[in-house]
C-alpha cells in the first residue's frame, strides 16, 4: 500500500522526531497530543552520540549543541569517605563526541518549530485510548478518520502499547527533581555530577544549557520511593535540605533555589519491553515500546533511534507490513541489550540494602579502572553497544 496519512500519538522528542521525518518524505502527519497545546514535560537529560547522530539526520544536531550544554563526563562520588566509585569520560570513545545536558523545552522548540514549517498538523486535547485498523479513539468516545499508519510515542503509560500485553514491572524507586539555575564552582560545567549514600540516597546535577528563561540551567533531582512521598513531604522542606547537605555540602546554592515543595516534581518509574513493538498499521515507539530507568541516560536516544529506524524501514518498502518487520527487527537485540544492562545497573544505585552498593564501590570502581574499561564504559552509555546506525543496512523483510 501506499503510506499517506500517518498519525503520531504523542508529541514529545520521539513523536516529533518521528512527525518531522515523516513530513520530509512527503507524508501527511497528524500528530495527537492530550494537552490543550503540545508542550514538553519533564525534567533536563542527556543527548547521547547515538541521539545527536539522528538529529544530525534533521539538521537539527548543531542547533541543539548550540542551546544544552555539552557533557564530557559522568562523574560519582560516594557521600562519606568521597570515594569515586563512577568516572566515565566520553574521550575515551574511538570516535569522541561528547553527550549534551539540554532542557525539555529546548529539544521541543527545535523539534516542534520545524514541525509547523513541514506542514506537520498537530490535534490537542485528544487522550487517545486505543488504535484499532487506522482509526484512533480517545477519552470521550471520539473516532478518528482512517489513517494507513498508526505510530504510538505517548510514553510509558500508553494505552494503546497496554493492549499489546506488556509485562511491566513497577520499579521500587523513582526521583524528584526541579530546574535550576546551573551551579558555578566547584561544580564541572561539562559533567553530569552525582553522590551516593549506599543505593537508597542518590543526588544528581546535570547541567542542561539554555532553560525556558534563556538562562543557563541545570536539572537536580534526589532518589526517592513513589512510596515515600507523602511522609518526604511531611518532614518539611528545610529538614529534607538539612539531609541534603549533609550528604553534599557543595549543593548548597542549588537547594537555595527551591524554595517551595512543589517546585519538585516526582518522576515515577517502570520497566518493561515489547516482544513485537508493531500490530496491524501500528508502530510503537520510545518509552511506550520500552521503558525502563533512568541510570544509562538512555530514554529518549532510543526513543529517536525508533523513529530514524522506522522512518528509514517506511521509506524503504513500499509495502507496510514488510516495513514494520523491518523496523522490529532492526531494534530488537539493541533494544534488548540496553533494557537487561538497565535491570541489572539500576539496582547499584537506586534499591535497598548494603550488599550492592558495597560491590559498587569497592569492585566495580576498581574494574572500571582496568585498561580499555574506561572505552567499554564509554561506548554503553553512549549507547553505542550493537550500534544500530550502520550506513549500509538495508531495510527489507529477508
Amino acid at each position: 500500500m501506499i503510506l499517506k496519512d500517518v498519525a503520531v500519538v504523542g508529541a514529545g522528542p520521539s513523536g516529533l522526531a518521528l512527525a518531522l521525518m515523516l513530513a520530509r518524505q512527503g507524508r501527511r502527519v497528524v500528530v495527537h497530543e492530550r494537552f490543550d497545546r503540545p508542550r514538553p514535560v519533564g525534567a533536563g537529560f542527556m543527548l547521547q552520540p547515538t541521539g545527536l547522530h539522528v538529529l544530525d539526520t534533521l539538521e537539527l544536531g548543531a542547533e541543539a549543541e548550540a542551546v544544552g550544554a555539552p557533557i564530557q563526563r559522568l562523574f560519582g562520588r560516594e557521600a562519606r569517605r568521597r570515594r569515586i566509585v563512577l568516572d566515565v569520560g566520553y574521550a575515551a570513545l574511538n570516535r569522541p563526541r561528547t553527550a549534551v545536558g539540554i532542557h525539555r523545552t529546548a529539544m521541543f522548540d527545535l523539534l516542534f518549530k520545524a514541525c509547523v514549517a513541514e506542514g506537520v498538523v498537530f490535534e490537542t486535547r485528544r487522550e487517545i485510548t486505543g488504535a484499532s485498523e487506522g482509526r484512533l479513539t480517545d477519552s470521550r468516545g471520539w473516532t478518528s478518520a482512517g489513517f494507513d499508519l498508526v505510530v504510538d510515542a505517548s510514553g510509558a503509560r500508553s494505552a494503546i502499547a497496554a493492549a499489546l500485553r506488556p509485562r511491566r514491572t513497577e520499579l521500587a524507586y523513582g526521583a524528584l527533581w526541579t530546574t535550576v539555575p546551573q551551579p558555578g564552582a566547584p561544580f564541572d560545567p561539562a559533567a553530569l555530577e552525582q553522590v551516593y549514600r549506599g543505593a537508597a540516597r542518590m543526588i544528581g546535577v546535570l547541567p542542561c544549557g539554555r532553560g525556558p528563561d534563556g538562562e543557563r540551567c541545570a536539572t537536580f533531582f534526589w532518589s526517592l520511593k513513589p512510596a515515600q512521598y507523602g511522609a518526604w513531604r511531611e518532614v518539611g522542606l528545610e529538614a529534607w535540605k538539612a539531609e541534603v547537605l549533609s550528604l553534599w555540602p557543595e549543593t548548597a546554592p542549588v537547594l537555595a533555589a527551591i524554595e517551595d515543595a512543589d517546585q519538585l516534581t516526582l518522576a515515577r518509574y517502570g520497566h518493561h519491553t515489547l516482544g513485537r513493538p508493531c500490530a496491524n498499521r501500528v508502530a510503537v515507539i520510545g518509552d511506550a515500546a520500552h521503558a525502563t530507568s533512568p541510570q544509562l541516560g538512555q530514554g529518549v536516544n532510543m526513543g529517536l533511534l525508533d523513529a530514524w529506524v522506522l522512518a528509514r524501514a517506511l521509506e524503504s518498502s513500499a509495502d507496510l507490513e514488510a516495513a514494520l518487520f523491518a523496523y522490529c527487527r532492526e531494534r530488537r537485540w539493541h533494544v534488548r541489550l540496553y533494557q537487561a544492562l538497565s535491570l541489572i545497573f539500576t539496582p547499584f544505585y537506586q534499591a535497598d540494602g548494603a550488599l550492592l552498593p558495597w560491590v559498587r564501590d569497592h569492585v566495580l570502581g576498581k574494574v572500571a579502572r582496568l585498561p580499555m574499561a574506561d572505552r567499554l564504559l564509554a561506548a554503553t552509555v553512549s549507547g553505542l553497544l550493537l550500534d544500530p546506525r550502520r550506513a549500509d543496512r538495508t531495510f527489507t523483510a529477508s
